[in-house]
């Protein structure tokens, strides 16, 4: 095999494992649900990312330390979305709705970040991207009201469906902040800009995980309850965004993104397998809508942007 090839074939495994590691970490999020209060998996799990990864990036923040300064307070409200934020959604959202569930809506990122694009950099999608995005929501509504339309008459949606959809709209922000702001954040290397994103992540999380310690909350320092905090660290956090990264560099984000749509099919056969949860029908309508939706949507930029 050329290098060329192996190069391609190691990128399209590393978007494989990030997509089946973050799939694991919805799975985790709603096994420990009862276990490990949600505030306390977000610090948890961040501050062992920082603590594993400062080592191999606190010189080289150092030596950028100029272009930190010039990126300022733009490094920390991306931070506040994409480490604080979200995450924080993420794991409240698993208290009260399946992983399955997680992962359906969180294949509505896509969406959000075109309607956030349009506002915030006047790139509006295409008309068939419209189209795609209509049959998408109705797929996010199908499974949101779990097939019964009666329940968004009554507007009785499940609290963590709900939560789920903020974490969309985090992420979305995330994402456009980021393209925003890339003349500041291309100086920075991109392991040492994770890291900046973590030091100043953490503490935000941190007065949130004090409030839940003084509802009575407790973390419980089971095997169990760390060997699920290091997979969110370890697998979740750094083996992913390695992975990811490399399919991005090698593959283009666009055709790298399109592993995204694998995530509901890895937390269905993971949570069956080790969850026990099964289908519903309403999965399979509102999965397929949100598929064929976003799948609509994105085709087009995909071949106008290859390699955006």
């Amino acid at each position: 095999m050329s290098t060329t090839g192996s190069s391609r074939s190691l990128a399209i495994a590393g978007v494989l494992v990030a997509v089946l590691c973050w799939a694991g970490n919805a799975l985790v999020a709603r096994a420990f649900a009862g276990e490990i209060p949600p505030f306390a998996l977000a610090f948890w799990r961040w501050s062992l990312a920082l603590v594993i990864v400062l080592p191999f990036v606190a010189l080289p923040i150092w030596r950028h330390r100029a272009e930190v300064r010039h990126a300022s307070w733009r490094l920390l409200l991306i931070a506040a979305f994409g480490i604080a934020g979200y995450n924080t959604f993420l794991y409240s959202a698993a208290q009260t709705t399946a992983a399955i569930n997680i992962t359906l809506v969180n294949t509505c990122v896509p969406l959000m970040t075109f309607i956030f694009a349009g506002l915030l950099l006047g790139a509006w999608p295409t008309r068939r991207a419209w189209w795609g995005m209509a049959v998408a929501v109705l797929g996010l509504l199908v499974l949101i009201c779990r097939g019964d339309w009666q329940t968004l008459a009554r507007l009785e949606f499940n609290r963590g469906d709900l939560i789920m959809l903020m974490a969309v709209v985090d992420w979305a922000l995330y994402t456009v902040l980021l393209r925003r702001w890339a003349a500041y954040l291309a100086p920075i290397p991109p392991l040492a800009l994770l890291g900046i994103f973590m030091l100043l992540g953490v503490p935000l999380i941190l007065p949130l995980y004090l409030y839940e310690l003084s509802t009575g909350a407790q973390l419980l320092a089971t095997p169990a309850n760390l060997a699920a905090i290091g997979y969110t660290a370890v697998f979740a956090s750094l083996v992913a965004y390695l992975g990811w990264n490399n399919g991005v560099k090698v593959l283009g984000a666009s055709t790298a993104a399109m592993g995204n749509y694998l995530m509901p099919v890895f937390t269905a056969i993971l949570g069956w397998v080790l969850l026990g949860e099964a289908l519903q029908v309403f999965h399979w309508i509102g999965g397929a809508m949100i598929f064929a939706g976003l799948l609509l949507a994105t085709l087009p930029k995909r071949f106008q942007h290859r390699a955006a």
